[in-house]
Formats: structure tokens, C-alpha cells, sequence
């Protein structure tokens, strides 16, 4: 079992950038799968971004397309959201979670940190 803390959530201007920040500690069992979600206005935690850790492989959110970029470092011990030209529709809590299966539900989530965009 892992413990996932997320980090970098901030109030900023419609435009400005944020890079957002998660990471893992606990049991050492590898996360094939890790992501960032954000709640719909139905408050179901919905995918923004997500990586296949083994291969990098990554897939997004449609309205993210071109402004986020998931990452994480070597160790697979932090994930990254680098998100950029923030829109007031982005405003959120961003969620980390991760994934010891390849498929199926996500396994562990973290707390949340906000982020808050003005226009």
C-alpha cells in the first residue's frame, strides 16, 4: 500500500502556469499507472491525465490537450502535472492516484491540492 501527498496547487492569473507535484512513499510495489484527476460537476473524479510508468505512454484529458504534461522522475517516486496557459475552467482540486495493476480502478489516491484560476 502507498501514501501519495500532492503538492503546488496555488491561486493564479487566467494564463499563468502551475506544476503540480505527487509523491509516493509506503509499500515499494511498482505503480504501472499513475494520473491526476479532477472532479466533474458531479464530483466523480474524472481523468485529466495519466502515464504507463513501464512506457511512458501517456493520455489526456481532451481539454487538456496541449496545455498539461504529465511526468514523473526516474525513480517513479514523484509525478508531475506541468500545467500550462490555466484557464478559470481548470480550477479544481487536483487528486494523484496510482495504480499497482495495469488495469481496472485506480488503488491509491491522495489528499488533493487546489488550484484556484481568476480570470
Amino acid at each position: 500500500q502507498v501514501q501519495l501527498v500532492e503538492s503546488g496547487g496555488g491561486s493564479v492569473q487566467s494564463g499563468d502556469s502551475l506544476r503540480l507535484s505527487c509523491t509516493v512513499s509506503g509499500n515499494t510495489v511498482y505503480a504501472y499507472r499513475m494520473g491526476w484527476f479532477r472532479p466533474t460537476p458531479g464530483n466523480e473524479r474524472k481523468l485529466v491525465a495519466v502515464i504507463r510508468t513501464r512506457t511512458g505512454a501517456k493520455e489526456y484529458a481532451e481539454g487538456v490537450k496541449g496545455r498539461f504534461t504529465i511526468s514523473t522522475d526516474n525513480a517513479k517516486t514523484t509525478l508531475y502535472l506541468q500545467m500550462n496557459n490555466l484557464k478559470p475552467e481548470d480550477a479544481a482540486v487536483y487528486f494523484c492516484a496510482a495504480s499497482t495493476g495495469g488495469a481496472g480502478p485506480f488503488d491509491f489516491w491522495g489528499q488533493g491540492t487546489q488550484v484556484t484560476v481568476s480570470s
